[in-house]
């Protein structure tokens, strides 16, 4: 690039290249100098090589890596160089630099129009209806984010009642059955008993009947004699003898 028309464009914009790229390669270089050093110092602590014949073996070692990196690195680096001074830094053909009186010119119709009073006030319009829209924007975010906190515990509150609905359904299906169970067993039980008083009650009043001297014979049955048994009967008379 030295002493080609691009360079003489960019020297006389006070724009120096070839500085650029120098700068660049010296602080690439600090890096890995610094990336080194504290490499090694990290690898002799770690390996307690202080004041040991394998600190000497240390330090080849890394200087050996690096050499490995470095000379990748210089390669990668021609290559950025070569690439910016031919690309990067180079201007098209035929481009001319303006003189100065049109550069002032053109500088001059710049600020009139950087200077434009109701393009300034349309900028500022649009600024304040920006920002009137980002604070709506974040009030409606955080209401959005309360409704569907609001909603995820409903949902979850539902979910909660279902459950209980449904282990209510189950258990109160399986107690009814249970109570329907005990009520008929209590239920048997009773007419059971109650059938068995019956028959108790039933053969005291024949026996209390029978032996009763005050008995009165036409109330021993509505219908008389004539649905007693043999038994009954020569039991009766047995007991009318013995009075």
């Amino acid at each position: 690039m030295e002493g080609s028309e691009s360079e003489a464009i960019f020297e006389s914009l006070n724009v120096k290249p070839q500085l650029f790229i120098n700068e660049t390669l010296n602080t690439v270089d600090d890096l890995v100098d610094d990336a080194f050093h504290f490499f090694q110092q990290q690898a002799s602590t770690l390996l307690n090589t202080h004041a040991t014949d394998r600190s000497e073996d240390l330090t080849k070692g890394i200087a050996n890596v690096r050499s490995m990196v470095q000379s990748v690195l210089d390669k990668r680096l021609a290559m950025w160089e070569k690439y910016c001074l031919h690309h990067c830094f180079a201007v098209p053909q035929r481009f001319s630099i303006p003189k100065t009186d049109e550069s002032s010119g053109d500088g001059l119709i710049c600020q009139e129009a950087l200077c434009d009073p109701d393009l300034d006030a349309q900028l500022e319009s649009l600024r304040n209806k920006l920002i009137a829209v980002e604070k709506e924007s974040t009030v409606l975010n955080h209401e959005l984010q309360a409704l569907e906190r609001h909603s995820a515990s409903n949902n979850r509150c539902a979910g909660f009642v279902n459950e209980a609905l449904q282990l209510y359904e189950q258990n109160s299906v399986h107690d009814l059955f249970q109570e329907m169970v005990q009520t008929g067993s209590e239920l048997r039980a009773k007419m059971v008993k109650l059938k068995t008083r019956r028959l108790v009650v039933s053969e005291h009043t024949k026996t209390h009947g029978i032996y009763n001297p005050n008995r009165d014979l036409s109330r021993i049955d509505n219908k008389g004699f004539s649905n007693a048994k043999l038994e009954e009967l020569e039991e009766f008379l047995a007991e009318t003898k013995n009075m």
